[in-house]
Order: C-alpha cells, then structure tokens, then sequence
C-alpha cells in the first residue's frame, strides 16, 4: 500500500476532512474562487521592459481560428493577440503592486466577452530553499529488507540526477539530502568500492548532503549515552569524506526530548530540521512552530541549535505539486502567520514514503528562476539554507529553553517486554565500556560495541511495524516486520551481555575459584547488596572480605546467594572470598512480619486487602510518604479498557506471602488475579542497610481479542481505531506537601508544565530513570528500570486511534505529588502492537529523602540500571584506566579508549543542575593531558585538571596518559 493511501484512509476516517488543521487551510478560498476564474494571477515578479510587473494566465476557448482576444485590466488593454481554435493559456501582465488589490479583467475573444474580478497579492521577495530527500520508514509500507534496498537505490539515484543537472542553474542542480543515516551506512557495508567511492565523492562535491541523526529516533526512548550515539555515524560519515557535518533533520517524529539539543552541539550539529507528520497523534505541535524557527537552548543553557518546522513538515510533497498555483498558495501562507523573514525552506521528500528522488523539481525551478525574480527557489543541503538564514537573522530569532515533550513514545507500551531489554541493553553497553576500561582495555572492540549500539538506536526508531499491524495483526506482512522490529531489542540484549562477559573474561584469571571480584562502574563509591548466581556459589553461603571480616550473606529462595558488598569505590573493584560456613548475620537487619517490612531505615506497609502500599515512613520522622486519600495506594495495579476513565478497573484479592525473611533481604509475595491477566504477582522487597524499597510486577498477559475480520476497515476501520483498546497504570500518589515533580530525561530534567514549550505533548510523558517529588524538606526519588512513561496528575494517556484535532489535547498539568506509571497500551490503530501477551515484568524503587538534590536522585537510579558486577578473581591490566572524577555530583556518563588507541574519552555530566568544577585525577601518573573533546574525539582546547561543568552540562574530555 502506498503511503499517500495509507494516509486517506486514517485521514478519513479520524475527520481530517470534517477539520482541515490549520495548516492546509491557508489561503484556499480565495485559491478555489480565483482557480475557478478563466483570470489566474501568479504571485511573482517578472521584469518586463526594464519595470517589474505581475503576470496574469488568462484560460480562454477559442471558437474559431484567427479568433481576435483583446484582454483590459481595470478597463486597460494590456494584451492583444490572435489565436488558434481551441483552448487557450497566456500570460498577461500588470504593474506590480505594494498592498493587495482587486482588478476587473476582461477578455473579449471572437465576439465573446467575459469578465472576473480578482485579488492581485504584493509578491514576497523571498529566497525559498529546497531540501529534496526521502522519508526513511523502516517498515510501515513494505518489508525492511526491501526498504533497506529502495534507501541504497535512491542514493545511487540521487548522484545520478545531480549529474545529470550539474550543469543547470545554480539554484536548479538536484541535491540529495540524506533525510537519515543507516541507509548511507548499509550502502557504505554492502556496496563495491567503486560505488562507495562515488558516495564519497557526491558528497565532497555537495551533490549529497548528509544530515547527522542515524535514524528518525523516538528520542524520548533513549538513555543518555544512547542519545549521544544517535549522531555518532554521521561523525564518522563527515570525517571519511571530509566535510563538517552541520544539520540533522528528522521526519514524522513529533516532538523530541531537551536533550537532543546537547548530543547535537557534542556531534557539532548546529542545525535542526523537524518535520513533523502533518496532522496524526500530534497534538498541537505543528500549530505552535510550524515556520517559526527559534534558538533551541539546551538544559544547560550554554548551548544551542537553530529548530524549524517548516510548512506541513515533511509532506508536502505528498499532497501539493511544484508548480505556479503553489507558489501563490505558499505565499498566502506566509502571509496568514505573518512570516516576517526573507528566507524560508520547504521539504521535498517526492511522493510518499522511501520515495525515490524526484528530479522533476529542477525543471520547474530552472525555468521559473529564469523568469521571475521574485521568489527565488534555491535546491540545498539543509545545513546551507540554514546557515543562509543564520547569517541573515539568527541574531534576530528568539531563543527558547525547555522539553519539547515528544508524542508517539507511547507506542513503546505495546511492546513492554522489548523495551525493557532495549533500555537495559543501553544500560549494559554502557557499563562493559566503561569496566573494559577499568579492567582489560583490550577487551573493548569499538566496532561490536557499535554494532550493539545500531540495534538499540533501530529498535528506538519509530517504525515499529506494518501499516496493518492492529487491522490485521496476524498477516505474514504485519508478522514479518514485527520479527524484524523486535530482533533489533533481542540483539542488542545478547550483544550487550557477550559486550560484559567479554570484558569479564579477560579480566578473570581464574586462579581462586573461591575468590570474587565485585566491580563498581559508576563514578562514586558503591554499597549494595550483591547477587550471585547458584552456579557461581554453590555450596559457599559464608562471605568474607579481602581483609578477613566476614561479611552479611543470605541464600535466596531462587537459590542466588545475596551479601552486601560496602564501599566498592568509585571506578573500583573490591575482593570477597566464599567459603562453606554458615551465612553471617549483620547488625543490620530487615524485619518482615504481617505485611511490614521494616529496617530502622524505612518502614514498608502493605494493604493486607489489596497488597498496594498504603505506607512508606522514612526513619523515625513518623510520616506516611503515601497518599492514601481517596483510596490511593503506592504501587496499585489499574487496568483501563477503553478510554473512559471511571471505569479504571483494580486487581482482585489477594494472598499475601513471605518469599524471603531476611535478615539481609526480605520480600513480600503478592498474588492476585488483576483484569486484562492470567496473574498478577506483585513482590516489595527491602534490604538490611538500604533506604529505599524495591519493586517488581509480574504480569502473565492475556491477548486482547483480535480484529474478527481480520484486513476489514485497513489501518482507518472502527476496530483498529477503538476496538480491544487497553492501557496497565501502576499508580504512585506520593504525601509530600507542596512537593515540585521532576522528571529525568536524557541529558536533563524537566518540570512538567513549567519546562515544557508549546506544543509539548502532557497526555503522558517519557520519564529516562527518575521522577522525583520533593519540598524543601522532604521528598522521594521514585525509578523506574523497564517502563517510560508516565501520565502526571491523573490518567490523562486515553487518546484512542487517530486524533486530528489540537483542541483535543491536554493543556495543562496542574501541580501534583501524584503520577502513574503507563506500563502497557495499545491504544494506536496502526504502526504499533495490537496486543501482547505473556510474562512481562516492570520493576521500580522509591527512596525518601530530605529535599530536592538533581544528582542525589541520578545516583539513586542510575545504581539500579548499572548495578555492582561480579566476576571470578582476576588481574586489572597495566594500561587499565585509573580515573578518579570529584566532587561526586559530576557523573561520568561513558568512559571509553578512543578510537586511535592514544587517549581515553570520558563524558562528565553535571547532574547536580548547579554549576561545578570537576577534580581530574589519575592514580600514579601526575602528566596527564587533558583536552575538551566532542563526539569526533578530537583534542580541542586544552582543559586542565580543574575542568568547569554547567549544570545539566555534557562535556567530552580527552585524556592522554604516558602509561
């Protein structure tokens, strides 16, 4: 199915056409009435004896040959000629006009007379920049081994047609943009040299245009340094051919996390091109920025990148045609929202979907940019319309700072499972580089870790599946591109484990079987409890530290052998050896007794009705952190079929039970039944010296029921639209007055509301590792390891279908201590899941604390998603990294060996959200040099020891050691 059908059907269906956005409304009245006049005036400059004038097409049918027409303009005569039987076109013209104005035309032709009134509009003297490119779906309209093909096609196609208009017009030669990068990445793995050198060389002419993002990214999806990897291919594209890469486009998407910005400035991207879908799942987002480019200021401030959403974002292409109509339409648009600039640019990504290059646009370009003068149309790589535009006004834009809260990651909820093992994988990638650094460098093997990498970055792409996936879920077609879409998780869950095992191995000697090494990968000094495998302690329940004391120890029921590893230091490993006695009995102790957990730290009480926890006191403060009004409860399981939000369903009664007694670890099992589940198994669980409670939810998943005829109706039909819809919320109402949320997200934190620009979306919001509700006094660090979303206040997630209308959408978040995690939803009618079934797992954590400290709660969560690592005894290499990073609230986000083996590449980031100075050591070795770095991992400007860090600042080091 093409893509331009795909849309009718959703666009007729969701009423589109009962409310046109916005948009498509501009200046079509007026169009309509004057297309229907035989009297068309084009809204450009001609010079015509040396004045300008404006050109009228006049449509007349001729009767007879030698018919006579004689055209007045306002009673003038302004043309006279003699024509040929039958119908007729010609220009006309008149003087051209400052303000608009109506005319009487008049064209006598062969006795007949005819006459119209119509509305000659000032011509804008803009310069409109062409950006030609194709919207890269991996997916949606065919299967992904045959896009792959169409996205290496087009490039040969589009050096073809820059060849074959080399020699037209500046202004007028065909550029292909790379919309996105895998396409150009699968070209440069599969194609000759011959062919990948052309590639190269298109590119150093500037017949190709390379736009730095990997993929058309969900990037509200993406963990920290997964953001930052979604620019690294097109790094290493613009450094092979030579030329700086500047832009990033991307397509569909609508909205994107604050974040993008900094991993944009790290890439040296300066330039940003959105070009949302024009009117499906988008709120109001095209409504706010459509053409109203602005400086997009980053968390910290201290960067920036130019963003702009042109007119009907990327399809325009799809549903308008280049010609002289479209140059007025275009200018009557510019007009209604008072464009007030002198440059602007389109998109051309030709006609639907992983369309192939469209050449024709240089004919209509070349032969109207040699006629008028007025609009210019200039063919461009984005990154030189905008710098074109910079130059002209980016001191005049205004700059705007805050999340552009993005839409459609609420269809990684239709596939739960998946995206807890993609968020993990990220986790996991990120903790083998940074342990091969500390242990065994050589382990690190730059090109598998970004292969693992490609697989989590596609998996966050926002092609998720077949245009069909809900209407007919179980067609070989919808099937296939779901196995494809959900290997990109699974590999990168098994590359990023052999990534750590790797890493582990070569590091292991292997010598003292009894021996285990506890590695800490984060940048501050760790204690957690340890969990090690039954094969790996079979028989040893004693624990002892390397010094000979012995050390808390627990059999679990699994069999796992828990102990509490205290003070592994930062970047560190410390050395326990298990021996056959008896499991060691700390001071510290965790108490379970009828459904309270409780450890002097914290104390835990559960429902005994219905297992949610209706209490979390925090040492001997006395005061119940949850909200129990109204009969809320932290953790409580909510099931909404449908979208009508009072009849939000619970899980059923329960049976409460002790699955581990402590003294070290306790947990509490709670079964119950819960609709749209076979079953539901809820487990709390604390340990002896911990100050926060964990969480895990274990769902067995019925299937929703199946469209019962299945292909009937297609993407736009009333079951795919609103049948079998179905959203979990675990609910988390938190009891701290006046309390401000904050949101973690990749590279920042957000407020909602406060932080938020228009257009952002409030429905829900993707959440990276943390929320945190705090006053001055207290507060508690909620987080969240496999699910990313959350709705804040209320269920707020209902957006069933497709949903055209702005209006529709939420508009504010009130302030609120209460906030839900939005665990599953299948709520769209194309693209995502229609169902999922099976055992599903979503875990969280909640720590009390004093007031609001950014880093503190980043620390927290961050611990969770990179927990301590054990490994058999072994030897850290000579060349190991030994870096030690101060003060604690400046985290190392990923430390790595450089790609030319010569340096290392740390990324500090200044969690704290307050401005710091960050201490540089490393261990034995006094001469270090340190550079400020970026993605390229060049050395810039030197940096010091002392190095200064924004808050909320990413910052690339480059450290080059004798050792």
């Amino acid at each position: 199915m093409k893509r331009r059908d795909v849309i009718k059907g959703l666009a007729a269906t969701a009423g589109v056409f009962s409310w046109q956005p916005r948009v498509f409304a501009f200046g079509q009245d007026k169009d309509a009435k004057q297309k229907a006049s035989f009297a068309m005036p084009i809204r450009g400059l001609m010079r015509r004896d040396g004045k300008q004038v404006q050109p009228i097409q006049i449509t007349v049918d001729a009767q007879a040959a030698s018919a006579e027409c004689i055209t007045r303009v306002d009673q003038q005569e302004v043309d006279r000629r003699t024509l040929s039987a039958g119908a007729q076109t010609f220009l006309v013209y008149t003087d051209a006009v400052s303000a608009a104005r109506k005319a009487v035309v008049t064209c006598e032709c062969g006795g007949k007379s005819q006459s119209a009134e119509i509305q000659i509009e000032p011509v804008r003297k803009v310069q409109i920049y062409v950006l030609p490119h194709s919207h890269h779906d991996l997916g949606y309209t065919d299967l992904q081994a045959n896009v792959v093909e169409k996205q290496m096609a087009n490039i040969t196609r589009g050096i073809e047609a820059a060849r074959n208009t080399a020699s037209y017009p500046e202004g007028a030669r065909f550029i292909w943009n790379l919309e996105v990068l895998w396409g150009a990445d699968q070209y440069m793995r599969r194609k000759s040299q011959a062919e990948r050198d052309e590639l190269v060389d298109a590119i150093r002419k500037g017949w190709i245009g390379i736009n730095g993002m990997y993929a058309n990214e969900l990037t509200g999806l993406c963990r920290p340094e997964e953001l930052v990897q979604l620019f690294r291919f097109g790094n290493e594209l613009g450094r092979q051919c030579g030329v700086p890469v500047n832009s990033a486009m991307i397509s569909d998407v609508p909205g994107y996390t604050w974040g993008t910005v900094t991993a944009m400035v790290q890439a040296g991207i300066r330039y940003f091109s959105a070009a949302p879908n024009f009117f499906d799942r988008i709120g109001d987002f095209m409504v706010a920025w459509q053409d109203r480019p602005f400086w997009w200021v980053s968390p910290s401030g201290k960067e920036k990148v130019l963003f702009w959403v042109p007119w009907t974002g990327y399809a325009m292409s799809h549903i308008m045609k280049l010609d002289t109509e479209w140059v007025s339409k275009y200018q009557a648009r510019l007009d209604e929202v008072s464009f007030p600039y002198e440059i602007s640019y389109i998109r051309w990504s030709g006609h639907g979907d992983n369309a192939v290059p469209d050449p024709e646009i240089c004919e209509f370009i070349k032969k109207w940019n040699a006629e008028y003068e007025w609009p210019q149309f200039t063919i461009a790589r984005t990154g030189d319309a905008f710098a074109a535009f910079e130059k002209r006004y980016g001191s005049q834009i205004p700059e705007r700072k805050g999340d552009l809260t993005p839409y459609w990651e609420d269809g990684a909820g239709s596939s739960a499972v998946e995206t807890s093992l993609s968020r993990m994988a990220a986790e996991r990638i990120t903790q083998a580089s940074t342990l091969a650094a500390m242990l065994a460098p050589k382990a690190y093997v730059s090109a598998d870790f970004h292969e693992a990498w490609r697989n989590v970055l596609l998996y966050s792409e926002h092609t998720w599946g077949a245009w069909n996936s809900v209407s007919d879920s179980e067609n070989p077609f919808v099937t296939k591109q779901w196995q494809v879409k959900r290997q990109f998780a699974l590999d990168a869950d098994s590359q990023s484990k052999k990534l750590l095992e790797s890493v582990l191995q070569a590091y292991a000697s292997g010598a003292d079987s009894s021996a285990i090494d506890i590695h800490n990968s984060n940048s501050w000094p760790r204690t957690d409890v340890v969990l090690l495998s039954k094969e790996m302690s079979a028989g040893k329940d004693h624990v002892k530290s390397a010094h000979g004391a012995s050390v808390p120890s627990q059999r679990l029921s699994t069999g796992e052998l828990a102990f509490l590893a205290e003070d592994v230091p930062a970047f560190g490993s410390a050395r326990y050896h298990l021996s056959a006695g008896k499991p060691h009995k700390a001071g510290k102790k965790v108490a379970v007794h009828e459904g309270v957990l409780d450890n002097d730290l914290l104390r835990v009480r559960l429902d005994s009705k219905t297992g949610d926890i209706v209490e979390l006191v925090h040492g001997g403060t006395g005061r119940n952190l949850i909200d129990t009004s109204q009969s809320s409860a932290a953790n409580q399981y909510l099931y909404l079929e449908g979208k009508d939000i009072s009849k939000l369903q619970t899980s059923g009664a329960v049976q409460i039970s002790m699955e581990e007694p402590g003294p070290l670890v306790a947990t509490l099992r709670i079964e119950s039944s819960a609709p749209g589940c076979n079953s539901l198994v809820r487990r709390v669980s604390l340990k002896a010296h911990a100050d926060w409670v964990e969480m895990s939810n274990v769902l067995d998943k019925k299937r929703v029921p199946l469209n019962p005829h299945p292909g009937e109706g297609n993407q736009g039909g009333e079951f795919a639209q609103h049948e079998s819809k179905e959203s979990v919320q675990f609910a988390f109402p938190f009891a701290v007055d006046g309390g401000q949320i904050h949101v973690d997200i990749p590279l920042g934190v957000m407020r909602p509301e406060i932080d938020q620009l228009p257009g952002s979306c409030k429905n829900w919001l993707p959440v990276g590792r943390w929320v945190d509700v705090a006053n001055g006094e207290r507060g508690v660090t909620w987080a969240t390891l496999d699910a990313p979303l959350i709705e804040v206040g209320e269920v707020s997630a209902t957006m069933l279908g497709s949903q055209t209308h702005p209006e529709i959408w939420r508009k504010h978040i009130e302030p609120t201590q209460k906030f839900y995690s939005w665990a599953i939803n299948n709520h769209w009618g194309t693209n995502y899941r229609a169902y999922q079934q099976g055992i599903i797992e979503f875990r969280y954590a909640v720590r009390p604390h004093a007031g609001y400290n950014a880093a503190e709660a980043s620390r927290f969560a961050t611990g969770l998603s990179q927990p301590l690592v054990a490994s058999n005894a072994g030897i850290v290499s000579p060349s190991a990294m030994k870096l030690r990073v101060t003060p604690e609230d400046v985290l190392v986000q990923e430390c790595m060996r450089s790609a030319d083996g010569n340096a290392w590449i740390v990324r500090l980031f200044g969690a704290s959200g307050e401005d710091r100075t960050a201490e540089i050591a490393w261990e034995g070795n006094e001469s270090i040099k340190i550079s400020r770095s970026n993605l390229s991992e060049e050395p810039l400007e030197p940096a010091g020891k002392q190095v200064s860090i924004g808050g909320l600042e990413l910052i690339t080091l480059r450290i080059e050691t004798n050792d």
